[in-house]
């Protein structure tokens, strides 16, 4: 069948192909948490010198984040000011690390991690998706049938 389907399609021509690159996934999403509603306001942010691009994996950075060189915050992930990421800490494409977070050395944040308010220990994964130190199943129905918050300790 897949002889058949070589000798019956057309030849392909010599010519180059030209692809145009769309945008990264996730530029309005970052746009969005950078405080604009545009990727430009994302650009704006960069250019204005608050954030700047990490060298080592394309992701933006708060010029007052504390970075290991050896770190890798791949595109479309964003640190914020005062956050401190040891020795060969991974961020994954999409994921926030708030402001005030540190992340001990050799840790893996997967993509579109959120982490705001806490600190992450050496040798640590954090999958998928995972948003740590904000609200989340930490409610419960008191003795009275009112719905209460539970303390949420913010170390990993």
């Amino acid at each position: 069948m897949a002889a058949a389907l070589r000798r019956t399609a057309a030849p392909m021509a010599a010519a180059a192909v030209f692809r145009l690159s769309a945008p990264p996934r996730h530029a309005a999403r970052l746009a969005r948490f950078l405080g604009g509603a545009s990727a430009a306001s994302s650009d704006a942010a960069v250019a204005s010198g608050e954030f700047v691009p990490w060298h080592n994996g394309g992701g933006v950075l708060h010029r007052a984040a504390s970075v290991d060189p050896t770190a890798v915050v791949e595109a479309g992930a964003v640190v914020h000011s005062g956050a401190v990421l040891g020795k060969d800490v991974v961020v994954g494409s999409g994921a926030v690390v708030g402001p005030s977070v540190s992340i001990g050395q050799s840790t893996r944040i997967w993509y579109n991690v959120v982490l705001s308010n806490c600190s992450v220990g050496e040798f640590c994964t954090l999958h998928n998706g995972a948003c740590i130190g904000q609200d989340g199943f930490g409610f419960f129905v008191g003795d009275d049938g009112q719905v209460k918050k539970k303390l949420q300790a913010s170390t990993l």
